[in-house]
């Protein structure tokens, strides 16, 4: 007796029949994403330089609290800034080897300038001019190739928070190489991308967030985030 399979049963069969995405598997990008969408206990893994990556489970002191206060930060500047766009842990299709998750994404929309798109199935697709990744357990890797990823599909400017060390680095893209952006004599690091995106390092990093989002009304109310707006 032959049986027969409906469209779901072979769509189920097949997801059964598909190896669990691990860490160190070499994957094509539509593999990739195959195995991912087949595991819906897996949260959070990224494909770099076509090797996957799968998160462990992320601790509240060294990644959860980090990554809210870069949120709000980020969030009312996007409030405040009609034309840019925010995403929380959105998956990133770079590139055929690449497809990383990062912890936060700003960019400026598609329709007025930016570099990314939005696909069909809804992913952002290409380089998002802002990306934030926390990095604990995954520093070497942050530091490292993704860095490099980031830097070769023009990501204008990464900021990597190691929260191990309770430090962050803010790198801006000139000439095709990254560059550290410095603090002024104020203590205050200004985007080059996105006028008006200002932060004292030293508050976000002891959790003085009344005083990281003072310091961003002040970049908001600026003349070049006005200016900045109006050109969007």
């Amino acid at each position: 007796m032959v049986r027969e399979y409906s469209p779901q049963t072979q769509s189920d069969s097949f997801q059964e029949n598909l190896p669990p995405l691990q860490s160190g598997d070499r994957l094509t990008r539509p593999e990739f994403e195959r195995r991912y969408a087949a595991d819906p206990h897996i949260k959070k893994a990224e494909l770099i330089e076509g090797i996957v990556y799968v998160a462990s489970p992320l601790r509240h002191q060294q990644h959860g609290k980090p990554h809210s206060r870069i949120i709000t930060w980020l969030g009312v500047y996007q409030s405040l800034t009609p034309g840019v766009d925010l995403s929380d842990a959105p998956t990133v299709r770079l590139d055929l080897d690449n497809e990383p998750q990062p912890d936060a994404v700003l960019f400026i929309e598609p329709d007025v300038g930016g570099q990314t798109r939005l696909s069909s199935d809804g992913y952002i697709e290409g380089a998002p001019e802002l990306i934030v990744e926390i990095a604990a357990s995954s520093a070497a890797i942050d530091r490292g190739s993704k860095k490099q990823v980031y830097r070769r599909n023009s990501v204008l400017e990464y900021i990597i928070w190691q929260s191990y060390d309770n430090q962050i680095e803010w790198f801006h893209l000139v000439d095709g190489d990254y560059e550290l952006l410095c603090s002024d004599a104020d203590g205050i690091i200004r985007s080059q991308v996105f006028p008006g995106l200002w932060l004292e390092i030293e508050a976000l990093l002891n959790n003085q967030m009344a005083r990281v989002l003072e310091i961003l009304q002040l970049g908001l109310n600026s003349p070049e985030h006005r200016s900045f707006v109006e050109q969007l």
